[in-house]
């Protein structure tokens, strides 16, 4: 028996479409510049005030937010699938466990043949832990998700130590550590860092290669990132749970937790940006803002954003429907974007040519082809090309496609 598609909800997806566009602008400084530049302004692309005010805007209000507001949907969405699943009488399991490795393929696929900074491969793992924490009760989900995030935090708390510790740089054992932490929040060697930027200026399989030889595989990568991930995934299941991302609450307590939220994670991503600066992007204090301070103010923040943006949907509205199109084809969104991407950095070589504030004003073109797209299409064809892909793979049978 085929099981029905999940049921749409319009507030999913009107966020899905604003993390989908907001993950753009983050991942800008990843796509056109150096790895170490993504945290770190002192690695690449750029000293001037633009360039500075660039970094602070994206670090205060985008960087991991609109990621941990994506992760937040992954979860929420893993019930919808499943649920649909049981109610058209096919194993929840089965559903599931096929459209991770699905996922898991076409991420490793992504992850090497066009951009080094993929997450798909990576909620795939994670995605499929998660699964086991589905049937629990609001109440277990928070404390699972809390007990993760505390894990994440003594994690980071350990490597900030040991990041310290190296700074004096007077032993082999010193001086490796302090290196393998400046290729990613700090100032690596200028020959690797012009390395990279040969490798993904050049031809599309020399930058294949040097993905091949330097990306993080998603298996390590899980293990690293693979506590924050599981928490916000579980974190999504309990507030999909309690009516937040759905539209159910009244809008007086979607204004009361934005007001709380926002006011209790922004200022402190303000302050911690400003010390970063102040220190010169010193890689220990990239890392403290990025990753050893920040975890359970980006949680707050990610909440916050949901309450926000569900304040802002307006049902029938011209744009709101537009956002949530982009939502429901944001699989395609996603991938299409770094397709975009290898086609300027790699095929017309502009990879480390433009500076981090340069790098900004290619988002809004790209919305603006996101919103174009995907209203129009959806309008005709039950789903977006890549959800129609991962669908039928999924499923091991093609889907129909028209309305």
């Amino acid at each position: 028996m085929t099981d029905a598609a999940p049921p749409r909800i319009a507030t999913l997806d009107f966020v899905r479409g604003v993390a989908v566009m907001g993950i753009l602008v983050a991942n800008l400084p990843a796509f056109g510049l150096p790895e170490a530049a993504y945290f770190s302004p002192a690695a690449w692309g750029g000293h001037g005030p633009a360039d500075t005010a660039a970094w602070y805007a994206t670090y205060v209000l985008v960087e991991g937010k609109l990621r941990g507001l994506f992760t937040l949907l992954f979860g929420a969405s893993l019930l919808l699938v499943t649920d649909a699943a049981e109610r058209g009488g096919r194993s929840a399991a089965r559903a599931h466990f096929a459209r991770m490795a699905v996922l898991f393929g076409v991420g490793c696929l992504h992850l090497y043949l066009v951009w080094w900074g993929d997450i798909l491969a990576h909620y795939a793992l994670i995605g499929a832990v998660a699964f086991l924490f589905r049937n629990l009760r609001l109440r277990a989900l928070l404390a699972w998700a809390a007990g993760l995030l505390v894990l994440d935090i003594l994690f980071n708390g350990a490597a900030a130590a040991e990041l310290s510790a190296s700074a004096a740089r007077d032993t082999p054992e010193a001086i490796a550590t302090w290196q393998s932490y400046a290729t990613a929040f700090g100032v690596p060697p200028r020959e690797d860092l012009l390395a990279e930027i040969s490798a993904i200026r050049g031809d599309w399989r020399t930058g294949v290669r040097w993905r091949w030889e330097h990306a993080t595989n998603p298996f390590a990568f899980a293990l690293l990132l693979g506590p924050e991930t599981l928490s916000s995934m579980l974190f999504g299941m309990a507030v999909y749970r309690s009516g937040l991302l759905t539209g159910e609450w009244p809008r007086e307590r979607y204004r009361r937790w934005t007001i709380v939220c926002l006011g209790a994670s922004l200022p402190v991503y303000a302050a911690l940006g400003i010390n970063t600066g102040a220190h010169g992007f010193d890689q220990r204090q990239v890392f403290l803002a990025s990753a050893a301070l920040i975890a359970p103010f980006r949680l707050i923040a990610c909440v916050g954003y949901a309450c926000l943006l569900a304040l802002l949907f307006r049902p029938g509205g011209r744009l709101s429907e537009r956002v949530s199109a982009v939502g429901r084809a944001a699989f395609t969104n996603y991938l299409g974007t770094s397709l975009v991407m290898l086609a300027l950095f790699t095929g017309a070589g502009l990879f480390a040519r433009l500076s981090r504030a340069e790098l900004t004003l290619l988002a809004p073109p790209v919305w603006l082809l996101m919103l174009a797209w995907s209203k129009p299409w959806l309008a005709r064809f039950r789903y977006g090309p890549l959800e129609w892909l991962w669908r039928s793979l999924a499923r091991g049978q093609v889907q129909p496609m028209r309305r």
